[in-house]
């Protein structure tokens, strides 16, 4: 095991094969296997010719940006082309980015994998990243998706757009060598995972001649993703009540953001004016979050303008969906509002759920490993592989199931498809009905015993619940001595009898329950700052009394209308409860993740028969 504080590093710089906050999904496990050592070397192909089949040339791309277009950036990736590609044997493009804190080196494998597939593949660091210049604005369209478009319009065989120098004295020659649909219209998809996942969206939602895209653990609202209310959802993932800040997510993302942009004012030292590398408006609301708790309205505009969310209706191409199921970051939640929305709209969509993600970044064996590709021997790698065939060569091939997920309870060998469950339909399973009964039973049936438990929320949003720490919790998976316990008085748990066979969950379970508290007062008064915040949570009790937090996911509740109802989509899961084992619903007042609400508050809830549990069971 490696030291702790190398560890961070690792998670925290080299994509998402060290990811700690938006790092590069996929894309970046090219680094797992030479980094850290995690994946499984697979070789792909036949022993390499002594020539390489492609060549690799780094090049500089001028391109302007902003909403009027008058931001001048400078972006730097590298061009992977096959060596037989040219005007008679044009070929087929990918375009890839980093993860948040990453470069264009972090997709060196893809580059090289396919374009020994005969694709040309185009890696480049995203603006504010990994040597290219200007500063970090999460993804917005109106900077990182005119980017990415003008790499497109290159890709087409522009003129004005490539040099072979950072000062852009020196043009590159146009580029002859990808397929066009028409002219200045290149065929090309999109891949790459958390950052690089969403700018996919970015980009395709203003350049239509984008043909497809695989994002992947990526996010539908970033307003949710960084501060989640998981109550009063108005659609998909996103609430009309501000959410709880998630506080070592938010230290990891301001904290690896402002590194970046000083390790790389020498190209651009306008990256540190006002708010070091990051969008105007990142520093007051990162500040003013970590005072009460909560984003203000114009930062969750802002968030939410850097979203698919807001735009969704602007995506049209084919979209593989591919999240992870251990990510406390952007959860499993954020695909499924992505995938349904699409679908609604008509747009084509498919939707894997991996066993990896921001909170572990180990991948399955079998799963994928993009430093030595196989389609036969790594399940994604070859959905992904079909899925570009299919899209970008039109080629007959089936692009799989429409949603497939990773059961870990599943023993194989070799490729992890045995171990993936499909659909034709989402979501899955039937729904279980579980009743809050008595001072503690999760009980089925309508006919319940009323009664109530009490908890108190803590002053200034202390933790009093501890569970795994997002962006570092796989280290200790569960092994440190506070994990998944609360401190007297701060929580309270309903739980089901002993299970007498396995129960499989696979998505979204869903909570009602209405609750009493003091703060009704101060509620209708001062806002989101007077309002309760509470935290769900899903537990596996095991025989002997010892209880952990699924995948370490948590639903921040924050209440907005005091003694009503309250429904909760808690975070989806995958998971199979062992014959023996118990499931419970914690209700908490803090937890060391989130920063919950600032004035201390004693809290009831019921127990009734429309105090509900609902779970999505299969098989």
């Amino acid at each position: 095991m490696r030291p702790l504080a190398t560890h961070l590093a690792g998670r925290l710089t080299a994509g998402l094969a060290a990811a700690a906050l938006m790092t590069t999904g996929l894309a970046a496990t090219t680094g797992l296997a030479t980094t850290t050592g995690l994946a499984t070397a697979t070789p792909a192909f036949a022993a390499a010719p002594a020539r390489p089949a492609y060549t690799v040339e780094t090049l500089h791309f001028l391109v302007h940006t902003g909403a009027d277009g008058a931001t001048a950036c400078d972006v730097v990736g590298d061009l992977y082309l096959p060596r037989d590609a040219g005007p008679r044997h044009r070929v087929p493009a990918i375009l890839t980015t980093n993860g948040f804190g990453g470069s264009k080196d972090d997709q060196a494998g893809i580059g090289k994998a396919f374009a020994r597939r005969g694709y040309a593949v185009l890696s480049y660091s995203g603006l504010g990243f990994g040597g290219s210049g200007c500063k970090i604005t999460l993804d917005d369209p109106d900077t990182d998706g005119k980017a990415a478009s003008q790499l497109v319009s290159y890709l087409a065989g522009a003129k004005g757009i490539a040099f072979t120098d950072a000062g852009h004295t020196q043009a590159a020659p146009r580029l002859r060598a990808i397929e066009l649909d028409r002219p200045g219209d290149p065929r090309v998809g999109m891949i790459g995972g958390s950052y690089g996942g969403e700018i996919q969206f970015a980009a395709a939602s203003i350049d239509r001649r984008i043909d497809t895209i695989v994002p992947l653990i990526t996010w539908n609202d970033l307003s949710y993703s960084l501060a989640p209310n998981n109550a009063e959802l108005s659609d998909g993932v996103t609430s009309p009540t501000p959410g709880a800040v998630k506080l070592v997510w938010g230290t990891a993302f301001s904290a690896l953001g402002v590194a970046d942009g000083a390790q790389n004012t020498q190209q651009d030292p306008t990256r540190l004016v006002g708010c070091p590398n990051f969008a105007t408006f990142v520093c007051p609301a990162l500040a003013t979050a970590a005072t009460t708790g909560y984003f203000q309205p114009d930062t969750i505009a802002s968030f939410r303008h850097a979203s698919v969310e807001s735009y969704m209706r602007r995506i049209r191409i084919p979209v593989l969906l591919v999240q992870g199921e251990k990510d406390t970051l952007f959860n499993l939640n954020e695909a499924a509002a992505t995938y349904q929305a699409l679908r609604r709209q008509g747009t084509p969509v498919k939707m894997i759920w991996q066993s990896w993600g921001h909170s572990d970044l180990t991948p399955a064996p079998g799963e994928v490993d993009l430093a030595n590709p196989n389609p036969r021997t790594q399940y994604e790698t070859g959905r992904i592989m079909a899925w570009f065939d299919h899209y970008l060569r039109d080629r007959q091939v089936s692009t799989g199931p429409r949603f497939s997920y990773f059961r870990d309870w599943v023993h194989y060998r070799g490729n992890a498809a045995p171990a993936y469950a499909s659909s034709a339909t989402f979501p899955v399973g039937r729904q279980e009905l579980w009743r809050l009964s008595g001072t503690g039973t999760l009980k089925r049936g309508a006919v319940v015993t009323p009664g109530s438990q009490s908890l108190t929320t803590p002053p200034a949003g202390v933790p009093t619940s501890f569970d795994d720490v997002d962006a570092i919790g796989s280290y200790f998976n569960g092994s440190y001595a506070l994990s998944g316990q609360s401190a007297p008085g701060t929580s309270v748990t309903w739980r089901t009898p002993a299970l007498k066979r396995p129960m499989q969950v696979v998505g979204i379970p869903r909570a009602r329950f209405d609750a009493q508290t003091d703060l009704a007062a101060l509620t209708q008064t001062a806002g989101p700052a007077g309002e309760l915040v509470l935290f769900l949570k899903l537990v596996d009790v095991a025989p002997d009394g010892t209880a952990h937090a699924i995948d370490g996911e948590i639903a921040p509740v924050r209440i907005s209308q005091a003694n009503a109802p309250i429904k909760v989509a808690l975070p989806a899961i995958v998971h199979r409860f062992a014959k023996g084992h118990a499931l419970g619903l914690v209700f908490a007042g803090g937890s060391e993740n989130y920063r919950g609400n600032l004035a201390p508050a004693d809290v009831k809830i019921f127990s009734r028969a429309t105090n509900t549990l609902s779970i999505p069971v299969v098989g």
